[in-house]
Formats: C-alpha cells, structure tokens, sequence
C-alpha cells in the first residue's frame, strides 16, 4: 500500500511537471524550459524530461550546426566524462524501466483493491485512475479536458501574472532553483517576488489549481469559461451602455431645453393670437358701426344732393339777347320728366317699375361724372362702396363740398346757371328687333324742398323695391325673355347701397339660365362686363369675382363654361396683380375640369390674360399648365393649345429657348418610360418600345407642338445671325442661310446658338426618338417628316444639303457620303458620334433612320434628283458592290415602303423598280418582288394597274423559277387590296399560269397566297379558288412522298377553312365546298387531327345537319353509292 501511495504521490508530480513544462512552452520560456531540463535529467527524473529533450532535440527547431556554433563545451569536459555520464544515465534509465515495471503491477493490483473498496477518497482515486489512464495511454476524461491554454483565448495581464508566480513558486518548492531563477530573468516586465493579494494568490498554488481541474467537470468548466466571457461580454457591454447613456442624458438636456424655449415661445404666441383675436373682434364691430354709418351717411347725402338741385331749379337765371342784363323768371316745364312724375304722384300704381327706375337713375346720372372727385373727400367711405358727395359751384355744375349744410342758403342772385340738366342712360338689351333701350329724361325745377326730398325717397325706395323683387321675379318668367330683365339687374346691382343686397343680385345675375347656351352665355358675358365698366375695379374683384369662384365646381357645365369665358374678359376691369393671382387660380383649377368644352374654354381664355399679367413671375407655371394641356386627351383642347395658347405664352414670356429645351425632353421622356418589345439585352426588339395609348398620343401633339415653334425658331435664329453681310430683316432662308453664310459659320469664330440648336439638339433628339419607335409606328415618323421637310423649307436648300443631309447620313450609317464641310470643328465630333457603333445598332439606324433620310431630307421638293440617284444606289448598284445593302435589304424595303406613304415620290421609286425587274441580276429580281408586295397596300387602283401587275406578270414569266414563285405572293397581296374586275381577271390568268406548271411549290404558293387573300376578295375570285381546290383534291395523289401529301392537306383546309367564313352560294356550297371536303377525307394519312376535326365540323353545318343528304348529295355528284360517301363514321347516324 505505501509503494501503491508512493507510486500515485510520483504521478501527481509528474502531471505538474507536465503542466510546467506545457506552460513554459506555450509561452515560450525556452531558457527555462532547458534549464529545468537539465535539472530534471540531474535529478534522474528522464521520464518528465521526455518532452522537453524531444522539443530541443527537434532539428528543425534547433539545427545541429546552429547549436555547435551557439553552444560551446564546458570546462572541464572531455569523452571519458561524457562517457561515465552515458553509462550512468543508462543505469538510471534501466533502473526507471524496472520501477515502471513494478508500478504497472502495484496499479493492476489497485485497479482490483478500488473495485471492492468504494470508501477510498475520490482524491485518491482519481489520482490513480489519472495515474493508470496516463500509463495505458487510454484516452479518459481528463485527456478530453485537457485543453490548451491557447484554446481559452489570449491571456490576461493578471492571468498571466498569477500562472508566473505560480511556476516560479512550484520550481522552488520542487528544488529547480537554478530553473527559477531563469525563469525570473526571462520574464522582466513582471516581478514575481511580489504576488499581488487575490484569489489566485495562494500557498502551493499550482497543486491546488491542479486539484481544483481534476475535482471539475467538463461541462462545469466549460459553462464557467463562457459565464467568465459572458462577463467580460457585459462588462464592455455594460461600459458602452454608460457612454450611451451618458451622451443620451446630454441630449435628452439639450431637448429639454429647446422644449422648455419653445414652450416659452408657444405661450408668448399664443397670448398674440388672443391679443389679435380680440383685435380682430375689435376691428369686426368698428366695421359694422361704420357700414351702418355709411348708409345712412349715403342716404342723407342723396337727399341732399337732390335738395340741392330743386333749390338750383327754383332760380334759373335766364340771359336776355339784346341788352345782355340778367333777369329772373321762374323755368317751366322741361318736358316729359315732369308730366311722368306728376301721373306719378296722381296715379294709383298705373307707371311700371321700369319708367320709377328710370326716373331716379336720370336724376341721378352725373353722379357718376365725379365719383373719383368724391372719393377722395369722402374718406369715412369703404372702398367696397360707390361714395357720392355733391354740392353746386357758382357756375351751376357740380363740385366737392366739405361745408356744412349753410351751403344750402345760397342765394339766388349768385346762381347763373340754368342747370338744365339731362342725360342719358342705358338700360339694357333686350331680344326684340332693337338693339336696346335708351331713355333720355330731362329734371324740370322743383317747386320746393319737400318735393324733392319725396323724389329722393322715391327713388331710393324704387331701387329696393326693385331690387326685393328681382329674384322673386325670376323664376317665373320665361328662359327666352329673362335677358330682358338684364337692365334692371345692373342697374340695381350698380345703385342699391346694400353690399348683401348687390351680392345677392350679382348671384341671380350669373344664374339666370339654369343651363345657359351660347348665346344666352354671350348676353349674360356682356352684361357683366357692362356692369364691371360701371362698377370700377374694386367692386369688380369684390363683388364679380368671387360669384366666379363660387361656380368653378358646379353641377352643370354650362356653369362653368361661363366662369371660364368670363375670366378672360373680366380681367380687364381688374388690377393687375389680380390677374395672375386669383384670376389665374380660377383657370388653373379649370383646367382640370372633366368636360372637354370647360377645359377649351379655359385654355382660350388662358391665352387672353398672358398679355395682362404685369410680370413673369407666374411664368413656369403657366409653362406647365400649357405642357398639360398639350397633353389633354380632347383633341379640341390641343388645337386651342397649338393655336392660341403656345404662340401667346412664347409672345409673353419670351423664352423660346427653355420651351424647345423642355419640350425635347417632355417628347423623348413618353417613349423612354415605355417598356422595350423584348426583355433580351442586345437584340434590335430591346431598344424599340411598345408605345401605350397615351404615350402615343403625347408624342403625336408634342411634335405637332414642335412644329408650331418652329416659325419662332426660325425667326429667332435669322435675328440672331452675327454677320453682318446678312440682313436680319430678310426672311427668306436664302439669304440668311446661304451657302456663303454656312461658310462663315463653319470658321467658327461666331457663336450662334440658337441655329446650332436645330441641328445640334433637336435633330439629334428626333433620330433618338425614331429609334425608339416601332417600325408599325408609321403614322409619328410621318409626322416627324413633315417637321423635317417644314425646316428644309423654311432654311432653305443650302442648310438642308449641307447641314441636315450630313447628320441623317451619319445617323443612318452612311457616313462615307456625309460630308462635313460646313460644320464647325467643334460641332464635328458630336455629329459624328451619331454613327452606329455596333452591328445592332447599325440595323436599328437602317431601320429607323433609313426611312426619315429618304422622306423627310431627300424627299424635299429641291432634292427629287438626289432622291432617284440615292434610291438607285442603294437598290441596284450597292447590291453589286458588297456593302450595307445586301445585309439589310428588310429593312431597306421597309425605308422604301414608308417612303411610298408620299404620293409625290411614286414615280421614282416605280421608275426604279423597273430597273430591278428587267435586271439581269436574279437578286435584283426577287427583291423587286418583295418590294412590290411592300408597296400594294399603299398605292391605288390606278397605280396597280399601270405599275404593280405589269412588273409582276413580267417577274412571273421570268424563265428562273425562284423569281417566278417569288411573284405569287404579291399577287395575291394584290387580290386581297383590290376588287376591281380587271385586276381580278389578270390575277386570275397568271394563277392559271402558274399551276398549269403542276409544280408542288406553285401548287402551295398559289393556294396560299389566295386563301389570304380570300376575307378581301370578291365573290368571282372565291368562286376560282374554291373550283381550283376541288379539282386538285379531285386527283388521286401519285407517289408515296408523304410529307407533299401533307402539306398540300394542310393548305387545301386552312383555304376551306378560310372559304367557310365566306358568304358563299349554296350551289357553290353542294357542288364545290363539300365534294372538296369529301376528297380530302379520303386521304386521311394525309391530314393533321386538327383540321380534320374542323372540315368534318364544315361539313356537317354546310350540309344542314343532315348527313344522309351530304352523303346521296356527294355521291350523285361524283357518280358513286351513297354507302361510299357516309365517310362521319357512327357520329353521323343519330
């Protein structure tokens, strides 16, 4: 048992050395480490020394010749020492086996005792467990603990320094003193003599570490390495949350603060918004005092006023003509004023309330003389009001006053007027033969103050009682004679002192046809306007305008068709800043308006304020509300635009330069958002776009647009030439943009912008547009021609062969033709980068630009002989040679198709394609059939006749059988366009031809092409197919070539097929339609289930249901037993 003791003592110590030695290692004390070597192979302990002489015996860690050089020996050495040395280390070594040896008996012995002895203490017993499981090299629980210090992360400064100190104090306790101290030296940044006071400092630390991991679990010491980097985690955590807090406590200081300043701020405005408040409430009751006073100041002033004049009229001063003296006499009477005012007073009610009106506005006319007098004296007045304020001058006429009443007593030697006054006013137009009514009254003198205090009353009385009754009246009198009340709606409007009694008069004055038409809107226009003339500009925006502002959203369009007229012509009669403020607010929400004729409107009255607006500062936004109703959908609406609004807006704001910019970009940004045809990158359907309903049409009106511009454009451009041997004043495009100019302008030392943009911008833009369009877009690039050919126009021959023939070149790929002579060396190389750079993007230049190259730059009228050599080169002589022509002949077909679209150039290219069809050249042949095919659909009967069929006849007889079977196809694009006789016989002959040759191909081709043809033929033509087809299914098919059976099959149904959706007569139908149908099911290898399926359909509904009766029909036809024709099978039976 002690050696047992012994023994398990031994392996504990060895597995602290062994935990020495690792440690020494791992951190690299390689000085101690081989000094502790030597102290344990001194100490006889070899076995703990394993390690460590392996480590410095590793050759690639210590070379043999770097340790002779670094190593010297000792004194004293010699090889008889060494020798004694080896033999004694042998010794050892013998007797270290031998004690192994019996350790490993004494273990196997206590592995026995330990099974039967369970009360031995677990520190024992793991000890020798760790002791056995160490020996045997079994791998034990401990070796799967054993993890390297390395595995657990970088150590600590204090880690480190504990695990130090525990080393140095087990090699003093273990006696390696000489290995402590070099253990010591070796570490010089930690003074081990000094263990600072912690948990780790304890005595014989390393054997109760030791003893602390083997009581341990794995799991336990794993979960306590991950809670001691959890906590080292939360700790910096934990540090980072404070800082964050810290500056969160900061900002959360600073945000009290801005709170705490605005919470001051908010309270000081609040206390102003109550002080205001009650300002305003203050203000409020002063305006209504002072209203009151106003009306009553009005009433006292007419009273006084019509005083005034009865107290002129009692002392009239006649002049005598032979003496010249003054005298006196009582006036008489002034005619039909005073007699109206008597029955007046004398009758019961028998004047009407037109005449009491007329009345009171006579004597009150010249009031209106000296409003703007008065105005300026009265000023207690509100601007809303029409002030009035008279007195009487020594001359009888009428004056400011600001005297008092005293002015009343004038006497009348001082009056030497004979104030005979009389005037006129209109009341109105009324819907008779007469243009209006004008009543002329005359005032006579007035006997007293009192009568004509009763006549001011009157009046005054008459305007309310008129004004009570109008809307009352209204209603119940008939649509087509409310106009006549028109005179006494403006003239109340014009003279009653109320503003609520004005407004409510202004509102049955824009109401007065619940749905007005047009001329009842033009009567109800001139009465507003007649009543703004009156009224002055204050009341107009007071009183007017917002009656227009009320019905922007009215119910009806009528409505609102007459606030838009009315926006325009009020205008006028308001101030200036009005106009583009609330004015324009009115028509720009009209703008929006879902009726079409409101939003006419209102773009025709938009064109009429641009000259009225005092300045440009609303001038971008009328830019955009013009872009929008370019746009607009109504095609009404954009002809209002074209016409009147885009020629008043670049008038008015004189930036044609911004518009051209914006419009360019507005044109391409509607193709650019469309979706390419195809989502493959590189291929032509990637760059072309699919054009929506909308697109289309923005891009339609925006080039229209671009043609309105262009007389601007062009003008611009002449007034800007900077060479003075041109005369800006000259118009004519020859003298401002000749070839001696084009010279001066290719020197470059002149700027002239606004004639580079025509080249430099706007045609580089349309060739971008074009190869965004589709090439079934025929109807833009029309439109894009006619543009092109309407600047050719206007510059003149020289620009469009110098300028504009260059970059279409260029752009179309033919840059060896362009030439570039007049161009500035600076406007080079942009032109020249229009050239397509891939082979892509060459056939999309063929195929877009090509076609506006040919109509729109040699389609001018000056180039009709450049047109015919330039078509002739590229159609006949280009083929010959090699060049882009014979790799791009769709699309040049396509480029002469667009080109046929002008009636002006058939004659060209037919004289052309002559040229093709007597060529010898079987190439040229097959592509003027082509061409041909391309051109019927645009060419008329006459043409046809004269053109097409002779060249296709002559292509048709052509002995090489290729160019023979390439003209079937146009003939039959032929029969499907024109149904004229002549042309049918003619079509009808070469068919014959062509199938008395018995070819298979001529066969298919013929049938094809008239089976295409058949929606759009006539009956004669249907009538031939349908005979050709029964008799070529009548012939038994010779031969076992299965694959000609079929396709013959195939053709003869899709033409039946086609024939069916045709009216045709029932004899046709009993002895050609079915009979054919019959033949074709007798081959049934030779049809495809689909189209069998359907001529079986065709001939059980042609037959009327009765197939017994197809069946004896058939074959009493063909001479054959009914039984044979019953060919539908059981389907037919029932």
């Amino acid at each position: 048992m002690e050696a047992a003791g012994g023994g398990a003592a031994d392996e504990r110590w060895a597995s602290l050395c062994n935990c020495v030695v690792n440690f020494l290692l791992e951190e690299r004390y390689h000085l101690t480490a081989l000094e502790l070597l030597q102290e344990l192979q001194e100490d006889g302990r070899h076995a703990h020394a394993l390690r460590l002489r392996a480590f410095f015996s590793d050759l690639a860690l210590f070379p043999p010749d770097l340790v002779a050089r670094a190593s010297s020996a000792p004194p004293g050495a010699d090889p008889q020492s060494l020798l004694e040395e080896k033999v004694a280390a042998q010794e050892k070594l013998a007797l270290a086996e031998y004690d192994m040896r019996l350790a490993k008996e004494d273990l196997s012995l206590l592995k026995l005792e330990l099974r039967k002895q369970n009360e031995s203490s677990s520190e024992y017993s793991n000890g020798l467990l760790f002791g056995a499981s160490t020996r045997e090299g079994s791998i034990s629980e401990q070796d799967k603990r054993d993890v390297k210090i390395s595995a657990l992360g970088p150590l600590k400064d204090n880690e480190r320094k504990d695990l130090n100190c525990a080393v140095k104090e087990y090699l003093l306790l273990a006696g390696y003193r000489l290995a402590a101290m070099t253990f010591i030296e070796e570490v010089p940044d930690q003074d081990l003599d000094v263990w600072p006071n912690s948990s780790a400092c304890v005595p014989d630390a390393l054997r109760r570490y030791y003893y602390q991991y083997l009581s341990s679990t794995a799991e336990a010491a794993e979960e306590k390495i991950s809670i001691l980097r959890e906590n080292e985690t939360l700790r910096k955590d934990n540090e980072r949350l404070n800082a964050e807090k810290d500056s969160l406590m900061k900002s959360m200081e600073s945000a009290n603060n801005q709170v705490a300043a605005m919470r001051k701020s908010l309270e000081a405005a609040h206390k102003d918004i109550k002080e205001k408040d009650k300002m305003v409430q203050d203000l409020r009751q002063s305006l209504d005092v002072q209203r009151k006073e106003l009306n009553d100041c009005r009433a006292e002033i007419t009273s006084l006023k019509m005083y005034i004049e009865g107290a002129q009229s009692n002392k009239q001063l006649f002049v005598g003509n032979s003496d010249g003296l003054e005298s006196h006499s009582i006036a008489n009477s002034m005619g039909e004023s005073a007699s109206l005012n008597t029955k007046d007073g004398d009758s019961k009610g028998s004047e009407s309330i037109t005449n009491k009106l007329a009345s009171a506005v006579n004597l009150t006319d010249d009031t209106q003389k000296d409003r703007q007098v008065i105005e300026n004296s009265a000023e207690v007045f509100s601007v809303s009001e029409a002030p009035v304020s008279f007195s009487t001058d020594e001359n009888g006429g009428y004056r400011t006053s600001e005297e008092d009443n005293s002015a009343l007593n004038i006497s009348s030697k001082n009056v030497t007027s004979n104030c005979d006054l009389h005037g006129a006013s209109m009341i109105g137009k009324s819907q008779g033969n007469s243009d209006g009514i004008s009543v002329y009254l005359s005032t006579d003198k007035l006997d007293s103050p009192s009568k004509q205090k009763s006549s001011d009353k009157m009046v005054l009385e008459t305007i309310k009682i008129v004004s009570d009754a109008l809307p009352k009246i209204v209603p119940y009198v008939l649509i087509n004679h409310r106009e006549e009340l028109l005179p006494l709606i403006i003239c109340s409007i014009e003279k009653h002192p109320d503003s609520d009694v004005r407004d409510s008069l202004t509102h049955t004055l824009f109401n007065l046809i619940k749905r007005p038409d047009g001329k009842q809107r033009r009567i109800i226009m001139d009465a507003c306007v007649e009543l703004a003339k009156s009224v002055g500009e204050m009341r107009t925006e007071t009183e007017l305008l917002p009656q227009c502002w009320e019905q922007i959203n009215h119910q009806y369009e009528e409505r609102r068709l007459l606030v838009a007229q009315s926006c325009g012509e009020l205008a006028v009669y308001v101030r200036p800043e009005i106009r583009d403020s609330l004015i324009l607010s009115i028509v720009q929400q009209l703008v929006e308006d879902a009726a079409m004729v409101v939003r006419e409107a209102a773009t025709h009255n938009l064109a009429l304020l641009l000259p009225l607006f005092p300045n440009l500062d609303k001038y971008y936004k009328v830019e955009e509300l013009m872009f929008q109703l370019v746009c607009d959908p109504s095609g009404a609406v954009v002809e209002v635009t074209l016409k009147e609004l885009v020629p008043a807006l670049v008038r008015w704001g004189g930036k044609l330069d911004q518009i051209s910019r914006v419009l360019l970009a507005h044109i391409l940004a509607s193709a650019q958002r469309c979706p390419p045809i195809s989502g493959v990158e590189g291929t032509i359907d990637s760059h072309l776009r699919v054009l929506g309903e909308q697109e289309r049409w923005n891009i339609d009106v925006l080039l229209r647009m671009l043609t309105e511009l262009l007389p601007f454009i062009h003008q611009k451009a002449i007034q800007t030439c900077p060479f003075a041997s041109v005369d800006p004043t000259s118009s004519t495009p020859e003298n401002c943009f000749s070839a001696s100019c084009l010279k001066l302008y290719s020197i470059g030392d002149s700027e002239w912008s606004t004639f580079e943009w025509m080249h430099t911008d706007c045609l580089p833009d349309l060739i971008k547009l074009t190869c965004l369009l589709p090439v079934k877009e025929d109807n833009l690039r029309t439109i894009i021609t006619k543009y092109l050919l309407e600047v050719s126009g206007r510059y003149g021959k020289d620009y469009l062969e110098h300028i504009m023939l260059p970059v279409f070149l260029v752009a179309a790929g033919d840059i060896d033709s362009g030439d570039f002579t007049y161009f500035p060396l600076s406007i080079q190389p942009k032109i020249r980068g229009l050239r397509p750079k891939t082979s892509t993007a060459e056939k999309l230049a063929i195929m877009c630009v090509f076609p506006l190259l040919l109509s729109g730059i040699l389609g001018s009228p000056t180039s009709r002989q450049q047109l015919e050599e330039y078509l002739r080169k590229v159609l006949i002589k280009n083929t010959k040679d090699g060049s882009f022509s014979m790799h791009h002949t769709t699309e040049i077909i396509n480029a002469v198709r667009f080109l046929c679209l002008f009636v002006e150039h058939h004659g060209v290219i037919f004289n052309i394609l002559w040229e093709m069809v007597v060529s010898s050249d079987t190439s040229l042949k097959i592509n003027a059939t082509a061409l041909l095919k391309a051109l019927v659909p645009y060419v008329d009967v006459k043409i046809a006749s004269t053109h097409i069929l002779p060249a296709l006849i002559t292509l048709g007889s052509d002995q090489n059988l290729t160019v023979k079977y390439a003209s079937i196809d146009a003939f039959g694009a032929v029969a499907q366009h024109f149904k004229n006789d002549m042309v049918v016989d003619k079509i009808r002959i070469q068919m014959d031809a062509f199938l008395e040759d018995g070819s298979h191909e001529a066969t298919i081709s013929v049938i094809r092409a008239l089976a295409v043809a058949v929606p759009h033929s006539t009956d004669r033509l249907r009538e031939y197919l349908l005979t050709k087809i029964f008799k070529l299914t009548s012939i038994t098919p010779s031969g076992d070539d299965i694959e000609w059976r079929r396709e013959r099959a195939n053709v003869y149904c899709e033409a039946l097929r086609a024939l069916d959706a045709t009216d045709l007569p029932s004899t046709s139908v009993r002895d050609l339609l079915l009979p054919s149908i019959q033949n074709l099911l007798k081959d049934p290898d030779a049809l495809d289930p689909a189209h069998k399926e359907a001529i079986e359909i065709i001939g059980r509904e042609r037959s009327g249901g009765t197939l017994d009766s197809l069946s004896k029909a058939m074959g009493a036809h063909l001479g054959i037993a009914s039984s044979v024709s019953s060919f539908f099978g059981s389907a037919g039976e029932h």
